[in-house]
């Protein structure tokens, strides 16, 4: 397994259909494994297309019940999240087999490349991933590429949960986590600091993990308009450093003139303050900008010529559930996004209030633990960022089992909005928030369905745009 060597080996995912569990038995499956799994949602019946994809792609699924783990020498592999109780845990732990992690697997790969590229950072990881992994593929350098989120370019009506590549390059590049504290397994040959903020961790500890990631790195790509990332960034020598910013013109990759669109941005690159031209991007809002430079960052160190650089990026389609937009009925557009933190749900309101429009944001918090930490964040920046007239809809945070205290509430967070003078409703059913959002919504305005860990989001958004059509049809 040091070696990254996986080829005839038998794997067992438990939780085969999370955005991290995904991508890794596809990149296992592509690399000659034999790949198995089980998971909770499929014994659910939630979102059955994602699982006729593993087994389209000769990945046997079977129920969260032990039954698919049947010999010592399969490795069955966890999130942290997993408890030891659950039926294939105590399956694995009675055969004697080898327990893995996700994250550890997926760093053996990593580490085992030759050209391991890593990106961290709070927000924006998924998008840098993403853009990383069509320069380099258009550059013809066959990637391996792990990624949390589907990459628009690699998906195919036959394909269509791409969020992973496999390819025959040297290259491995993946989205590397701090929440877990897993980013200190990752050895990274470019390592990628996007930006430090307030999610999972404090910030002392985050400072400490993304220090440690940036050290053991040959070459640090970091965003020197994030104080905390900036401050890393020079504890390292300057040679080993790619500073980007869209404020210092000192940084070695700097922007100008940005000019925004609904669905597309564009800039003018200067590297090492000598101007490089225009800088066009088919995603929109000014964080895109600082992410292309993040990635412009990480294929120049890792030997990409910067002509074929920008001319990849142009390439890049985006997320889906990164500013998706699902489709628009009555004049009104809906819009899929994976916002679920202060920065990121910022990020996304920012992009909406660039052009004219009222905003209706379907918010559903990714969990009570979450929300409980975040409250006091996520009303300050929903008071910030919304608009005069624009309307905050909560419905209750995605449960799926377990034990979890519910001290804090949609309701909670509605009533701190409410306080500072926005316009914020709680409709515990999510299907009743959505149909009061449909309601709402008059011509010229955006819905914009938020939140994480749940795939269901994106049906909702398309049975959101089926009922603006259809109630246009009958008006």
């Amino acid at each position: 397994m040091h070696d990254g060597n996986v080829r005839g080996q038998r794997f067992f995912l438990v939780g085969i259909g999370g955005s991290g569990m995904m991508p890794l038995a596809m990149i296992l499956q592509g690399r000659g494994a034999e790949v198995a799994g089980s998971d909770r949602g499929l014994d659910q019946g939630r979102v059955p297309a994602k699982f006729d994809e593993l087994r389209a792609r000769g990945i046997a699924l079977f129920p969260q019940d032990g039954s698919g783990i049947t010999d010592a020498a399969q490795v069955v592999v966890a999130s942290a999240a997993v408890e030891e109780t659950v039926a294939d845990m105590v399956a694995a732990a009675r055969l004697g087999c080898r327990r893995m992690t996700r994250a550890g697997l997926n760093a053996a790969l990593f580490n085992a490349s030759r050209l391991a590229v890593g990106v961290a950072g709070t927000s924006g990881k998924s998008t840098v991933t993403g853009m990383i992994a069509t320069i380099l593929h258009r550059a013809g350098a066959d990637p391996t590429v792990m990624n949390g989120a589907v990459m628009k370019d690699f998906a195919a009506p036959d394909r269509p949960f791409a969020s992973a590549l496999v390819g025959q390059g040297d290259a491995f590049v993946s989205e590397v986590d701090e929440s877990d504290g897993s980013i200190a397994l990752y050895r990274a040959q470019v390592a990628v600091l996007n930006n430090v903020s307030l999610d999972h961790k404090s910030l002392e500890e985050l400072n400490v993990l993304f220090g440690g990631f940036l050290s053991r790195a040959r070459h640090a790509v970091v965003n020197a308009d994030n104080a905390d990332a900036a401050r890393l960034a020079m504890t390292l020598p300057r040679d080993r450093v790619t500073r980007f910013s869209v404020q210092d013109a000192s940084a070695d990759l700097y922007v100008g003139a940005i000019e925004e669109a609904p669905f597309a941005v564009s800039f003018d690159l200067a590297r090492g303050g000598v101007g490089q031209g225009r800088v066009a991007l088919r995603v929109p809002g000014r964080h895109n900008v600082a992410n292309a430079l993040a990635a412009l960052g990480a294929v120049l160190a890792a030997g990409v010529p910067l002509d074929r650089a920008i001319d990849g990026l142009a390439h890049f389609s985006g997320l889906r559930r990164r500013f998706d937009m699902v489709g628009a009925g009555g004049g009104v557009a809906v819009i899929d996004d994976f916002g679920h933190n202060p920065d990121k749900i910022a990020a996304t309101l920012d992009t909406l209030h660039a052009f004219p429009g009222r905003v209706i944001a379907l918010f559903q918090p990714h969990g009570y633990g979450p929300l409980k930490v975040m409250r006091a964040e996520l009303a300050a920046m929903f008071a910030a960022k919304l608009g005069d007239g624009d309307l905050l809809v909560l419905p209750d945070p995605v449960y799926q089992g377990g034990t979890v205290t519910r001290e804090v509430g949609s309701a909670d967070v509605v009533h701190d909005v409410t306080l500072a003078g926005r316009e914020a409703i709680h409709i515990a059913d999510r299907a009743a928030a959505a149909a009061h959002c449909v309601a709402q919504a008059r011509p010229g305005d955006r819905i914009v369905v938020m939140g994480a860990r749940d795939d269901t989001l994106t049906l909702l958004a398309g049975e959101m745009v089926a009922a603006l059509a259809s109630r246009t049809r009958t008006a």
